[in-house]
């Protein structure tokens, strides 16, 4: 047997002789302590638990500041466990009504990669946009109120400290953020962890390379079993919707809860919330098994005792998907009653069924695609002298096709509600190869239409189409300017968020040199606005009789004038909305022509977009009553026989034009 070796011993001995004194320095107790720290291994902790023990809420990012609980939001803890590297599960998926705090969880996520697990991340918004404001807002209260994400995300000011506005650097990882309209960011880095919020409001495309979420995912593929990717979004439209399609090829979990009475388990529905019709303070959800009223003071230990449990088998083992509405959202939050207060108040507008039910219910809407009739819209016809815009109108937008002999132009007035008047409609004869063509375009520009109360108005703003000799068409609107002419692309796919992206720069060419960054181009979601056109159209109308006793018509109405002729109106309902089957099985909305020329639709979804690009969808009820007093439209109703003095109107018009003329010159 061999003798240890004794020479160690001295030198061992003398430091446990001597430890007093060689501790004995200023800073002594804290490097014990930073060295016991070091040698003491991370809690295993799951996600959940992480946000338990460490998540912070700050009051600028939360109704709620303090220390996060779990325990409030019940149905979220296997959700964000599931994103525990111990889990086997590699894609989550969870469709989802708003508010149901689907984002905070992500956000733990971020947190607990950045402390425990760190590696590459990649947290995608539905622009860039949306991505700054997501990092102002959420992720630097998330590092700034948790001392242990801290101490390794280093503050913005210091030098060299990897901390950006859409990047955060750690020690073993980086989190990068990004919009899904750019596909340099979507293709940055590879990345273990991928956090896809509101995927339903992402463009159908990134810059032209291909669907945002899956360039985002193959970013992950290299850490294979590794990898993490969580979606979240709240639905939109069947066939079209993103998170819809994914929770489908899951295995379909609900969140099944007791009843208090009877103790039978069920998920929440709608159809079983009841209450006293005009009485929304009565509501009560009824059980499925006993058919006794629960009150909903009962939900917080419903909650606290409900469980996820699949209703389907997923297409791929590795996925698991979530479904939550509304119905389970905490005491405090969004009650019952006010469930039932909105659902009342969209009684009568589909619009606003449709939000509630992608909103607080957390389903897809179904848009039925019905083509109007164009006799019917022929016999709706209405009597305004040629060329004028009626009273309703305040301002004027145009869209413009290009086509290989000819370029037409709609030109339409927009009112509140988006209420629509058909202007003018003028077809420019010859196409982008003739110069004479462009100069007649740009005429138009300049030109301006007489409203009914006196004034004059110009085209607020003219979206072009760029499907057709695209570097013409370019080099054109960079000649007219920006400000007035908005050239547009027209991808295909609903996006109810925001149906109008951009501007993105693109390359030009003039006298056969390019231009980098020569022109402004806008994608359209066209399938939203032709949807939307249609839906107004099938609007009720009041008739004559109603309408002289005081009956306006419903928001979004279109008005067509008199001098539109069959040839138009065929072309403004040239397409139909169809269901079709990809490749993998899964079903998909899609516009098909009815017959060959649809150019009215085309021209009225560019001007609509172009509505859009102005604002009007934004505009608050001050900026609406403005222009309506620039144009005495508010004293059309105290003065229906048109008694004013036509020539002071007039005259108020022109003078108030300047303080608008000077933000795009619409007068």
């Amino acid at each position: 047997m061999s003798v240890p070796s004794s020479t160690i011993l001295p030198r061992s001995n003398l430091i446990s002789d001597d430890a007093d004194d060689l501790l004995d320095f200023d800073g002594a107790a804290e490097i014990l302590r930073a060295w016991g720290a070091g040698l003491t291994p991370d809690a295993d902790l799951t996600v959940s638990q992480w946000a338990d023990r460490h998540r912070m809420l700050s009051g600028r990012a939360s109704a709620e500041p303090g220390r996060y609980r779990t325990a409030r939001t019940p149905y979220m803890a296997e959700i964000m466990d599931r994103l525990s590297p111990g889990d086997r599960a590699q894609r989550i998926v969870f469709m989802k009504a708003a508010q149901v705090g689907a984002t905070e969880a992500g956000n733990n996520w971020i947190g607990f990669a950045i402390h425990q697990a760190p590696g590459p991340m990649l947290a995608v918004q539905p622009t860039v946009e949306l991505a700054k404001r997501n990092s102002r807002q959420r992720i630097d209260p998330l590092i700034d109120e948790s001392p242990e994400l801290r101490e390794r995300v280093k503050p913005a000011r210091s030098r060299d400290a990897g901390n950006t506005m859409l990047s955060k650097e750690f020690a073993g990882g980086i989190l990068i953020m990004t919009g899904a309209n750019s596909a340099v960011g979507l293709r940055s880095t590879p990345a273990r962890y991928i956090f896809l919020d509101e995927v339903d409001a992402y463009p159908a495309s990134a810059d032209d390379e291909g669907d945002p979420v899956t360039l985002a995912e193959a970013r992950s593929l290299t850490f294979a079993h590794r990898r993490k990717v969580f979606l979240v979004s709240t639905p939109t439209i069947r066939g079209m919707s993103r998170i819809e399609r994914d929770y489908d090829a899951s295995d379909q979990r609900r969140f099944f809860v007791p009843c208090p009475h009877c103790g039978a388990m069920q998920w929440l529905k709608f159809e079983r919330l009841r209450w006293q019709k005009g009485q929304p303070e009565t509501a009560e959800y009824h059980c499925e098994g006993c058919e006794q009223p629960i009150a909903e003071h009962h939900k917080t230990a419903m909650l606290e005792a409900g469980e996820w449990r699949a209703t389907a088998t997923a297409a791929d083992p590795n996925t698991v998907g979530y479904h939550l509405s509304a119905l389970y959202s905490p005491i405090g939050w969004l009650s019952w009653e006010r469930i039932v207060r909105a659902w009342d108040a969209a009684q009568g507008s589909d619009e606003a069924i449709k939000a509630f039910r992608n909103t607080i219910l957390g389903e897809t809407w179904v848009e039925t695609g019905e083509v109007p009739d164009w006799q019917r819209l022929y016999d709706q016809r209405e009597n305004w002298k040629p060329g004028i815009v009626p009273a309703g109108g305040l301002f004027l937008t145009a869209g413009a096709d290009v086509q290989k002999d000819r370029i037409e132009v709609d030109v339409w007035a927009w009112g509140r509600g988006l209420e629509s008047w058909l202007v003018d409609h003028i077809v420019i004869e010859g196409g982008p190869d003739r110069h004479e063509a462009w100069g007649d375009l740009a005429e138009l520009l300049g030109r301006t239409w007489p409203h009914e109360r006196g004034a004059h108005l110009k085209i607020a703003r003219l979206a072009i189409d760029t499907g057709y000799e695209a570097p013409a068409v370019y080099g054109w609107s960079r000649a007219q300017g920006f400000a007035q002419v908005a050239p547009v692309k027209g991808v295909e796919g609903f996006n109810r968020a925001s149906p109008v992206s951009g501007p993105t720069y693109v390359d030009a060419t003039e006298g056969g040199k390019r231009l980098r960054r020569g022109a402004r181009l806008w994608t359209v979601a066209v399938s939203t606005f032709k949807a939307e056109t249609y839906r107004f159209l099938r609007l009720e109308r009041p008739t004559e009789e109603e309408r002289a006793d005081g009956a306006t018509f419903s928001p979004g109405t279109v008005h067509l004038p008199h001098w539109v002729e069959n040839e138009w109106l065929k072309q403004f309902v040239a397409e139909q909305l169809v269901t079709v089957r990809t490749k993998r099985g899964f079903a998909r909305l899609e516009w098909q022509k009815l017959r060959e020329r649809n150019e009215a639709l085309d021209c009225r979804v560019y001007a609509r977009a172009a509505a859009w690009i102005v604002g009007a969808d934004r505009w608050t009820d001050d900026k609406w009553r403005d222009l309506e007093d620039q144009l005495g439209v508010a004293d059309a109703s105290a003065d229906p026989a048109g008694q004013i003095n036509r020539q002071a109107q007039a005259t108020q018009g022109k003078r108030q034009s300047d303080w608008l003329g000077r933000r795009g010159g619409w007068f």
